[in-house]
């Protein structure tokens, strides 16, 4: 039997596996790693799958369905997420029109944190994972196969007589070094080039050295937050040198781990591995501003280019209530020590957030550029359902809409569901955009990326890049 993992068309360039599902204004276009991962756990044991990206090859919904059609897959895995979760249940239906016979399965942390909802959605969804789904894919495909029934695939949830039931819980993998390398998927199933990260040199590939994260913010989208999970630094090196020989055209790698050096024994021992093999293949990573100044520089040597960081706000009634565990202090020091460790730092800030309004909003505008990070992202507040961000936002009666499908702008850009005295979605938007003018329209800022193109020519073709996407949205109102 064979199996088709799919990232089901919708908007161009929309990435599902993003915390926040969208069509980036930088260009970052996210490759669907997890499908992939789920992808090589099934190859692993000598199953039949097909990893497809329909995003990526710019297919319709027709096109999707004659391949489904022509492949003729027993199982179909669907990738989906909170603002695509009408379109993904649509296409869903048109393959089981085409497919009757086949079993549909929904993965995400959509149908993770809703999923009687999601089932109820459609009668062509046969069960939906939760949580973690390498493994369950794997299980699930062998019951398809057998006709023996999903009842006891653990991590599924599905319709019993009717009524949405819930399998066992699946626990989370102990050993991820069990995984095949995702770079390996990735050259079989993708085209890499497809992929870009605004902040990262192109051609790169994305990969995951742990899953979770100790910590467990609020707003956060991730599926395995307040766990964390690392493979060892021997699997982790073997990969690198796998990237190296096997895809010499890549450029640089990803490490898309919630937080790289969250551990701080494990980080050291990983680097000094790497800089022991004399590792050249260059990576960035995201991280937090509690990374001291020892884990910089040994992450340096090791090919660490550039952190994504999540600094969010300066205040610390924001920084407490969003459960953040940083102060203002710490950002400050931590910008510092990226300069004497000469990594680049790409920059998050987060406006809206409980205890924001106009005037803290501002601070945490000035702040950024106080910290003059390589590049600077501004959201807006995003809450998606499961998530206390999201509880707290309904139970004060914040929230604009429930339709989904109204997540996001007709452009696939980020936008908020949350409106409240003295702050309107609408001004939230407008102040978000305000402060991409302000950060990125200064003089002293052009001079610094002009200078840093013409000083290191590999980090010109990244800026260029990003400057074509950006460009058509730094001057233009998207608060409508």
């Amino acid at each position: 039997m064979k199996t088709l993992l799919l990232n089901p068309p919708f908007m161009n360039k929309y990435s599902r596996q993003s915390r926040s599902p969208c069509v980036t204004k930088g260009g970052t276009f996210y490759y669907p790693y997890f499908l992939a991962y789920a992808t090589g756990a099934m190859e692993k044991v000598d199953q039949k799958a097909k990893l497809v990206d329909a995003v990526a090859r710019e297919w319709g919904t027709d096109d999707t369905v004659a391949f489904a059609k022509s492949m003729g897959p027993g199982l179909v895995v669907i990738d989906t997420s909170t603002p695509s979760i009408h379109n993904d249940v649509a296409v869903a239906e048109a393959i089981k029109k085409s497919l009757p016979d086949a079993h549909i399965s929904l993965v995400g942390t959509h149908p993770t944190h809703m999923p009687f909802e999601t089932l109820k959605m459609s009668k062509s969804i046969d069960s939906v994972c939760v949580g973690e789904y390498d493994y369950t894919i794997r299980d699930l495909a062998e019951a398809v196969e057998k006709g023996k029934g999903v009842g006891k695939v653990e991590g599924i949830a599905y319709m019993n007589k009717g009524k949405p039931v819930l399998t066992k819980p699946r626990e989370h993998i102990k050993n991820l070094d069990e995984l095949p390398f995702v770079s390996e998927v990735y050259k079989r199933h993708l085209n890499i080039r497809d992929y870009f990260y605004a902040s990262v040199r192109h051609p790169q590939v994305t990969i995951l050295t742990a899953r979770g994260c100790p910590f467990n913010c609020s707003f956060c989208n991730s599926p395995f937050k307040a766990s964390y999970r690392a493979r060892s630094a021997e699997n982790v090196a073997d990969e690198f040198e796998y990237i190296r020989d096997e895809l010499p055209y890549v450029k640089e790698v990803m490490i898309e781990d919630e937080t790289f050096p969250a551990i701080k024994k494990r980080t050291l021992e990983l680097c000094n591995l790497l800089a022991e093999r004399r590792n050249k293949v260059r990576w960035s990573c995201n991280a937090r501003v509690d990374t001291d100044l020892e884990t910089m520089k040994a992450m340096r040597k090791a090919g660490c280019r550039l952190m994504c960081v999540g600094f969010e706000s300066p205040r610390q009634d924001v920084l407490n209530n969003i459960h953040k565990g940083t102060t203002k202090e710490m950002q400050m020091k931590f910008m510092k020590e990226t300069r004497k460790a000469g990594l680049m730092v790409n920059g998050c800030f987060i406006l809206g957030l409980p205890d924001d309004n106009m005037e803290t909003m501002k601070e945490t505008i000035a702040f950024a550029k106080e910290l003059d990070p390589d590049t600077a992202q501004f959201y807006p507040i995003m809450v998606y359902p499961g998530l206390e961000s999201y509880d707290w936002a309904k139970k004060n009666g914040y929230l604009t809409t429930e339709d989904y499908s109204k997540w996001l702008t007709d452009e696939g850009l980020h936008k908020t569901t949350i409106s409240r005295p003295g702050l309107s979605d609408s001004e939230l938007l407008r102040m978000c955009d305000a402060a991409r003018r302000e950060f990125y329209m200064r003089p002293s800022y052009i001079a610094k990326k002009a200078l840093q193109s013409i000083t290191k020519p590999m980090e010109l073709k990244r800026n260029v890049k990003s400057f074509k996407t950006f460009v058509r949205y730094i001057l233009k109102d998207n608060s409508k």
